[in-house]
């Protein structure tokens, strides 16, 4: 149990700090910065895969078009993902992006709700409603929908969603989905390269290790959140789940300057009540459970 909250918190932990690593990477355009994610991604997962020998699983995928068709979904899924953080971080919306992963747990409910026909509790309800509230007047006070939160929440909701029916592991199921990216990332970054605009090639030996860097920084935190779900409850995982959009926003306000004030913060309040009654009412119904 110790051990495997130290593995799910130290992943939402790293995964808090991302925009960090995505702000010192400004030098390259988002586009640019995917790309090479997904290439040095699957590099980096290939490694692991090679040092397990777990390769038994590649083989039988490849005649499972019900399999591939649901990872070549959830693969653009996640690029649409990564895509819109990363630009987010590195146009000054860190506060914006948080936004989107403090309300991802709600679209899971919701999306659940609509796609699966999940049953919502009474008080599931009401957290989605209180933060309909919260987004709609973020809304109204911006003369716009909050559309990166937006955007990353139903992205990442949707792509969980493919994810819950899986056929694969987590460390399986990335390297397929980067599998699938690859041919398009590197196919677009020769191209750039033929026309003398790869950022990455120009780049001094300390970006490029900087770039490198994206493969394990993508896989480890997936890879110690996968250890930590394994030995820890559910309602554990939901609470540590906050962890990452909590240090996107410090990050954001405090290190990045990112206005946070006033219309915003009610807004931002309102939906930080609807996790607050969605997690109480879920570690109820876990205690409720285990009552004789």
């Amino acid at each position: 149990m110790q051990i495997g909250m130290l593995y799910a918190a130290t992943a939402y932990i790293l995964w808090g700090l991302f925009p960090i690593y995505f702000k010192a990477l400004q030098g390259f355009s988002p586009l640019e910065i995917l790309l090479q994610r997904v290439v040095w991604a699957l590099a980096f997962l290939f490694i692991v895969l090679a040092l397990r020998r777990q390769w038994s699983w590649l083989g039988k995928v490849w005649r499972q078009p019900k399999v591939l068709a649901g990872f070549a979904a959830s693969a653009i899924l996640l690029s649409v993902n990564w895509y819109v953080y990363i630009w987010a971080v590195n146009n000054g919306h860190v506060v914006d992006s948080s936004l989107g992963y403090f309300i991802t747990p709600l679209v899971n409910v919701l999306l659940g709700f609509l796609l699966l026909h999940e049953r919502m509790r009474p008080i599931q309800r009401a957290a989605v409603a209180l933060a309909t509230t919260g987004v709609a007047w973020l809304t109204w006070q911006a003369g716009h929908l909050p559309w990166i939160g937006l955007v990353i929440a139903f992205s990442f909701g949707s792509y969980g969603l493919l994810r819950k029916t899986a056929a694969l592991g987590p460390l399986e199921g990335l390297s397929l989905e980067t599998l699938f990216l690859f041919p398009l990332a590197f196919g677009y970054l020769a191209m750039l390269a033929w026309h003398g605009q790869n950022a990455f090639l120009r780049a001094p030996a300390a970006y490029k290790w900087l770039v490198a860097a994206a493969g394990p920084i993508t896989a480890v935190p997936l890879l110690l959140f996968a250890a930590g779900a394994r030995r820890i409850p559910m309602s554990t995982l939901g609470l540590l789940q906050y962890l990452a959009p909590t240090l996107q926003l410090l990050l954001g306000v405090w290190l990045y300057g990112e206005p946070f004030g006033g219309a915003r913060l009610v807004g931002f309040a309102a939906i930080w009540s609807a996790l607050a009654v969605y997690s109480l009412e879920g570690l109820w119904q876990a205690w409720y459970s285990k009552t004789p």
